[in-house]
C-alpha cells in the first residue's frame, strides 16, 4: 500500500487543504510513504517505521536525500533528512501518548521546479485520545434556551411540489421559517409516493462547507430507498439557481461565513446553522409517514459536524453518520476546520475560545445516545484524525469508525456505500425489534 504523489488543492475559497495526485506525465518523480503496518495502528511508545519510496519514470532513484518532518498531527516534533538508496529509505518515530504521528516528506527535484511531497501517518492508541477541554458548565442550558426560542416560532412549512423522474416518488421544495434574525430552512424533501402512515424511516442529509444548492437528486435517492429524506441547504439560501449565483454569494454575502460572529456564542454563524437542523428534524418528525423510531442524520466535513450536533441537540435522532467531521476540538491546537480560535504568537484569544466551545462537535458527541458511524483519514490536514477521535471517543452509544490510513479530507464512494449499508441495517433492525 502506498500514497500517490500529492499536491495541495484549494477548492473555491474554502480554507481547506486536500492532498491529491499530480498527473504522472507532468512529473517523472514519484514520492510515497507508508507505515510498516498496513492498518497504521500502534500503541503509545511503539516505534513507527515510515517506509519511503522514490522513483523516476517508474525506476528506483539510486541515491538521493528526502527532507522529512515528524509531528504530532501537525505539531512539529523533529526534522531531518532521509537517505534514499535504490529508491528506498526509512524514518522511525513514536509518540509517548495517544495521538497521530505524521511524517511529511519533501524532495527537491531541481532548480526552478516545485518540490514533490508526500504524507503518511500512524495512529497510536487513538481510542485513548481525550478531549482537550471539558464541556462548558452551561452548555445544555444555553442550547435549551436557543431551542425554546425556535419552538416559539410556528413551523408552517411551505411545500412546493417539484418534478422528478421516478413516478414512485414525490418531491417538494421546502421552506420553513426560523428565528427572524436567521435564515430559514431551505431544502428538498422527498418520500415514497404512496407511503402509509407510520411506515417509513426518515433521514436528514446535511452539507459540507461551501455555498451551493440543496440536492433534489440526493433527496430522491433517499426516497427510492424507502426513506423520508430532507436534503438541507446549510445556509438557507434559494435552491437550483445558476452556479454563478452561488459563486457570487460565496465571494460576497457569505464570504468567510464560518468566522462570522465568532466572538460571541449569540452571534456565531453556526448558531443559525445548528438551529436549522432542529427545525428540519421537527419537520421530519411531524410527517405522518414517519415510523416514529428511525431518524438518521448524515453528512461529511461541515456536514459531519452538523450530524453530530443534530444528534446532540435532538434525542429523537436514532443514528447518524459523520464523514471526516469538522468543528472537532476547536479549543485545542490540533483542531478541525474552521479553526474558530486564533492562536497568534502562541496566545489564545479568550473570547473566541469561550464562544467556540458551544459549537464544538466533541461537546455535542457527549450528549447523544444515538448509534453512530464515523470515518477518518489519517493524513487529513483539514480535519485532523486526532480531533475526529476526540469526538468518536466521547460518544456514548453503539458506534463504529471507518479508518482510512491513506486518505486525506475525502468522502469516496466506498465509504458512502458503507454508511448507507449501516443506515439500512439500523432501520431494518429497529423495525424487526418491534
Amino acid at each position: 500500500m502506498r500514497t500517490s504523489l500529492q499536491v495541495i488543492i484549494l477548492w473555491l475559497t474554502i480554507p481547506a487543504l486536500v492532498w491529491a495526485q499530480e498527473a504522472a506525465d507532468e512529473q517523472p518523480f514519484e514520492l510515497s510513504v507508508v507505515t510498516d503496518r498496513s492498518e497504521a495502528l500502534y500503541s503509545a511508545n511503539d516505534p513507527v517505521e515510515f517506509i519511503i519510496t522514490l522513483t523516476e519514470n517508474g525506476k528506483p532513484v539510486p541515491n538521493a536525500e528526502v527532507d522529512y518532518t515528524l509531528s504530532n498531527d501537525g505539531q512539529e516534533l523533529s526534522r531531518g533528512k532521509a537517505t534514499v538508496v535504490e529508491g528506498q529509505a526509512t524514518v522511525t518515530g513514536t509518540l509517548p501518548a495517544p495521538g497521530f504521528l505524521r511524517c511529511r516528506l519533501s524532495f527537491e527535484v531541481g532548480e526552478g521546479s516545485e518540490p514533490i511531497r508526500a504524507l503518511g501517518a500512524a495512529g497510536l492508541d487513538p481510542l485513548q485520545i481525550k478531549p482537550s477541554m471539558p464541556v462548558p458548565d452551561d452548555f445544555d442550558e444555553f442550547w435549551a434556551k436557543q431551542k425554546a426560542k425556535l419552538a416559539a416560532v410556528p413551523m408552517k412549512p411551505e411545500l412546493s411540489e417539484v418534478e422528478v423522474s421516478d413516478p414512485e416518488v414525490v418531491a417538494y421544495e421546502l421552506k420553513i421559517d426560523c428565528l427572524k434574525s436567521m435564515a430559514p430552512v431551505s431544502a428538498f424533501y422527498a418520500r415514497p409516493k404512496n407511503a402509509k402512515p407510520k411506515s417509513h424511516p426518515a433521514m436528514l442529509r446535511v452539507h459540507g462547507a461551501g455555498v451551493y444548492s440543496s440536492s433534489k437528486r440526493e433527496a430522491l435517492q433517499g426516497a427510492q430507498l424507502g426513506i423520508l429524506t430532507v436534503d438541507l441547504n446549510a445556509h438557507g439560501v434559494p435552491n437550483e439557481k445558476e452556479w454563478a449565483y452561488y459563486v457570487e454569494l460565496n465571494e460576497t454575502l457569505l464570504h468567510g461565513y464560518s468566522h462570522r460572529g465568532r466572538e460571541d456564542r449569540e452571534s456565531s454563524y453556526f448558531l443559525g446553522m445548528y438551529l436549522r437542523l432542529v427545525r428540519a428534524l421537527d419537520f421530519l418528525a411531524a410527517q405522518p409517514e414517519w415510523d416514529g423510531e428511525v431518524l438518521i442524520v448524515k453528512g461529511v466535513s461541515q456536514g459531519g459536524a452538523q450530524a453530530i450536533a443534530a444528534a446532540g441537540l435532538d434525542s429523537r435522532v436514532s443514528m447518524f453518520g459523520a464523514g471526516v467531521p469538522a468543528l472537532c476540538n476547536q479549543p485545542g491546537p490540533i483542531s478541525g476546520w474552521p479553526w474558530l480560535v486564533d492562536r497568534r504568537n502562541g496566545v489564545t484569544n479568550p473570547e473566541l475560545l469561550k464562544s467556540a466551545r458551544y459549537f464544538d462537535a466533541v461537546n455535542f458527541a457527549t450528549r447523544t445516545q444515538a448509534e453512530a458511524v464515523l470515518s477518518v483519514g489519517f493524513i487529513d490536514v483539514v480535519c485532523p484524525p486526532t480531533s475526529v477521535y476526540m469526538a468518536y471517543n466521547s460518544l456514548r452509544g453503539k458506534k463504529q469508525m471507518v479508518n482510512e490510513p491513506l486518505m486525506g479530507h475525502a468522502s469516496p464512494k466506498g465509504i458512502k456505500d458503507i454508511f448507507t449499508g449501516i443506515f439500512l441495517e439500523h432501520a431494518e433492525r429497529v423495525k424487526s425489534s418491534d
